[in-house]
């Protein structure tokens, strides 16, 4: 969720507007606001199936720190408060596309695809791509090509980073009847499709420098972290008959440098940014 922000902040930042920084205080209250509202409306709806995995058997609701009904009140006191302060100070653009992002994530992801389908994830993402149009639409009261590109790295990237994480689980999705795609279709079928989709991401995260004319710097930088990207992803293709130990090993390597991925290529837009 802390990533999630932070891209929120980028596209605030780098939207071609001077920055108005109480703006931006407000805007970032409201997203950091709405993932809360996310995770707890979250853990009230998946209560059952996070007690059955030892991934989330330590939140609250299974440990019995509160109760499903304080974390359902908790969770859309947040998303109302986020929506409407995002609306009301900023603006309704910016408040629309984080209501889109809650419900997205609530009703679609949560709700309605993770129980049923394997491809939960590749939609439901689309809730984790939005908030750098939400601080873009923050900064400008309107949407852009830009800003869609934005929105598509983080789209892509989402199935590629979450999966390696599930490779590592999947026995905890398994039992918990959650069918994510390790479990659904095995582990050789899943790395198939985090290759794909890592290759994929190579001319998208190219796109904000070619629509925004970013500095050859930029385009250096994205160089280098797809080629680190696809290298991790093909260790972890070539283990994917291998050991179970080796490749969630692999996985988990993919896994952290997809975060530090993200963070880097975005660190790089809001330094072309900020020098010209």
């Amino acid at each position: 969720m802390s990533l999630v922000v932070f891209t929120g902040a980028v596209g605030f930042l780098v939207a071609p507007t001077s920055v108005d920084w109480m703006r931006l205080a407000i805007a970032l209250a409201a997203m950091v606001g709405g993932a809360g509202g996310c995770g707890a409306l979250n853990m009230w709806w998946d209560a059952d199936i996070d007690a059955r995995m030892a991934r989330t058997a330590a939140r609250p609701i299974p440990r019995g720190v509160i109760t499903p009904g304080e974390a359902l009140l908790i969770g859309a006191a947040l998303s109302l408060i986020s929506v409407l302060s995002l609306g009301l100070l900023v603006n309704w653009l910016s408040a629309a596309l984080l209501a889109a992002t809650i419900g997205i994530y609530v009703l679609v992801y949560t709700m309605w695809l993770k129980r049923r389908t394997p491809l939960n994830i590749v939609i439901g993402g689309a809730s984790g791509a939005l908030p750098p149009m939400i601080g873009w639409a923050a900064a400008t009261n309107s949407l852009s090509a830009e800003s869609i590109a934005l929105f598509a790295v983080i789209f892509v990237w989402t199935p590629p980073h979450f999966w390696s994480l599930a490779l590592r689980g999947c026995a905890d999705y398994a039992r918990a009847g959650v069918p994510m795609l390790p479990n659904v279709v095995g582990p050789e079928a899943t790395c198939r499709q985090i290759i794909a989709y890592c290759a994929l991401l190579v001319p998208i995260s190219f796109a904000p420098f070619l629509i925004a004319g970013s500095s050859l710097v930029y385009a250096a930088v994205v160089a280098v972290l797809d080629a680190m990207l696809i290298s991790r992803a093909v260790t972890l293709y070539r283990l994917r008959k291998g050991p179970e130990a080796a490749r969630s090993k692999s996985a988990m390597a993919l896994f952290g440098f997809s975060i530090l991925y993200v963070f880097v290529l975005f660190v790089a837009m809001l330094a072309q940014a900020f020098t010209g």
